[in-house]
């Protein structure tokens, strides 16, 4: 299913063609796509290249993908069961002295943006969420104390829309909307719009 941005200025197509579906098919990720995802969020860009990121992934079938179907919350284990690939994201808070790294987070969605690109690239579709139990998932997982867990993220193909609940459909269906340029790119001044932003 096609969800073309209705955008007021030209942007790449992979960014247009971009969006966050609820229906996945159960259709593998082949390895060497796998791979590229990752390497896309290998080298994204990072503070003092600390590169502060990490993730765990669970295939379908798994013991490890049901395990994280079981710490995402409400209608997220509706849907994103059928996804063939779960991952946790998060971020390393301290640098490796001991001090913050206040851009640990910001450079995590750096890599997880990457990811997302380099899979529309290759047809596959993502949906991250934040609608997860971060203390159960640092529990089942065994995630270290340093690292933040940020987002879950469904990752594969696109899916029959039938598998999903009408409620869901019908957001699936929807409409994408974003708020206008003019609402958040100023100019010299904070709330003072670029001129003839739209």
């Amino acid at each position: 299913m096609e969800k073309l941005a209705d955008t007021q200025y030209t942007i790449h197509s992979l960014l247009q063609a971009r969006w966050s579906p609820r229906a996945f098919a159960s259709t593998p990720i082949a390895e060497q796509d796998f791979f590229s995802l990752f390497e896309a969020a290998r080298w994204s860009p990072s503070g003092g290249n600390l590169q502060p990121w990490a993730f765990v992934t669970a295939v379908q079938g798994s013991e490890a993908h049901q395990k994280l179907v079981g710490v995402l919350m409400g209608f997220n284990q509706l849907w994103a069961k059928n996804a063939p690939l779960l991952v946790l994201s998060m971020a390393q808070r301290e640098r490796s002295e001991g001090k913050p790294n206040p851009s640990a987070v910001y450079d995590l969605g750096q890599a997880v943006a990457h990811l997302t690109f380099q899979a529309e690239s290759l047809g596959i579709s993502v949906h991250q969420m934040g609608g997860f139990d971060k203390n159960l998932a640092r529990d089942v997982f065994g995630v270290p104390a340093e690292y933040e867990l940020v987002t879950a993220i469904a990752i594969g193909y696109a899916g029959d829309l039938d598998t999903l609940s009408e409620e869901l459909r019908t957001r699936e269906l929807a409409p994408r909307t974003r708020k206008p340029l003019k609402s958040f790119v100023f100019a010299n001044n904070w709330g003072e719009a670029v001129p003839g932003a739209k």
